[in-house]
């Protein structure tokens, strides 16, 4: 266990791009994170409700149930849970009138993985 208490962090990762999720998982895996994975928001949903995790990762547009929506239930869920959304549609994710938790981050795809440590790193540290 590191000095800031991140490494070994649990990471729900929610993204419905099987490559794009395999790419996540193996940079997160490899920074030293442990991440469980889900191509939908329903199933990432379904396990937050049966362990704590540091940090929500999720793409926004899923089907069965949208990253937002995932987000927020999230947050009701466990109110010290870190969001993180990646998507290619940053505009939607950063509307006042979403319903996306305030806290939120967004990351814009691409993402380089290194940008995408280290921002995860930096959230957890916060």
């Amino acid at each position: 266990m590191t000095q800031n208490g991140q490494q070994g962090a649990k990471i729900l990762l929610a993204e419905d791009d099987t490559d794009m999720r395999r790419f996540l998982v193996k940079a997160l895996q490899n920074a030293g994170f442990d991440v469980i994975s889900y191509d939908n928001g329903l199933s990432a949903y379904q396990r937050l409700r049966e362990e704590p995790f540091q940090l929500l990762l999720t793409d926004i547009v899923m089907p069965e149930m949208d990253g937002i929506e995932l987000a927020r239930r999230a947050a009701e869920l466990d109110p010290d849970i870190k969001i993180m959304f990646i998507t290619g549609f940053a505009a939607v994710a950063l509307n006042a009138d979403s319903a996306a938790p305030k806290h939120a981050k967004v990351l814009s795809k691409p993402i380089h993985l290194r940008d995408l440590v280290n921002e995860v790193q930096k959230m957890l540290a916060a």
